[in-house]
């Protein structure tokens, strides 16, 4: 029996591997690797349809206690406008993004904290703002960073990863559908705010972030300053957002190796050319 299933478990993950569309990487920018297959083993649109239940709900939650922030507040006003930059260039990385409904909303709260969800729901708290005092580059770093997250679906293949352990006894029935393990994991409730990320998957979302700010005019070379940055503040005060998002000269010297590939990025969307641009100025 048990040599069965591990048959039926191979069979499995190859028709995973298999199945589903390739992301779409530019040829310019960055240079990463293709995203797990295992990604496929959950459905995208039930996941982009939890996500967006969970954002609603927070959303309510957030304004019965006024803490969410009103369109005319001049933050929101300032991160939609970035958000506004950097989204066309979302479906260079991943050709479905275009489809989704992509929201941006601004949370009171001390937490040095943002995330992009599934579908593209996009959160900011007042605490990264204020307490990092971002400049706008380095606010395009950071929604570069969380929305690469979301291009590259790394929630689902997160999920499909942990799900992959509870195959055993159950895989006789999971092999008839290869969705079905990732509808378990989504019916089981799974909390998407506050989902942590692998190392790799960070340094991902660094390079696809960069690339991001970098095409719609945001200086790339923020990414050093806002991780100086995250590095003061986490001597001081521990952050949530610092608690899934491993910081260290490792990953600002990550940052600087793959400045070469997006500074011509950068310069072309400011009309000019690498080695005239001026110096970046925090």
């Amino acid at each position: 029996m048990k040599k069965y299933l591990l048959t039926l478990t191979f069979v499995f993950l190859g028709a995973c591997a298999s199945s589903g569309p390739k992301h779409l990487a530019p040829t310019d920018g960055v240079k990463v690797g293709e995203s797990s297959s295992l990604r496929n083993l959950v459905p995208a649109s039930q996941l982009e349809q939890t996500a967006a239940r969970q954002y609603q709900d927070m959303k309510r939650q957030a304004a019965n206690k006024n803490g969410l922030a009103p369109d005319n507040n001049p933050q929101v006003i300032r991160l939609r406008a970035i958000a506004k930059k950097i989204l066309p260039y979302a479906q260079v990385w991943n050709p479905d993004a275009q489809n989704w409904k992509w929201e941006i909303n601004l949370f009171v709260s001390e937490e040095v904290n943002a995330f992009c969800m599934p579908g593209g729901k996009i959160a900011f708290y007042t605490g990264i703002l204020e307490r990092l005092k971002l400049n706008d580059d380095e606010v395009a770093t950071v929604m570069g960073h969380e929305v690469a997250h979301a291009l590259r679906e790394h929630a689902r293949d997160r999920l499909a990863k942990s799900q992959l352990g509870n195959l055993g006894a159950n895989v006789l029935s999971q092999a008839l559908g290869l969705g079905s393990l990732g509808s378990q994991a989504i019916n089981q409730g799974v909390q998407l705010v506050g989902l942590s990320f692998s190392r790799a998957d960070e340094k991902d979302a660094d390079l696809v972030g960069m690339d991001l700010a970098a095409r719609a005019g945001y200086d790339p070379r923020a990414g050093v300053s806002l991780w100086q940055k995250m590095g003061q503040l986490s001597k001081e005060r521990p952050a949530e957002w610092l608690s899934t998002h491993p910081s260290g000269e490792s990953r600002i010297y990550e940052i600087q190796r793959n400045l070469f590939d997006v500074l011509p990025l950068y310069a072309k969307a400011k009309n000019t050319t690498v080695d005239q641009l001026p110096d970046y100025k925090p």
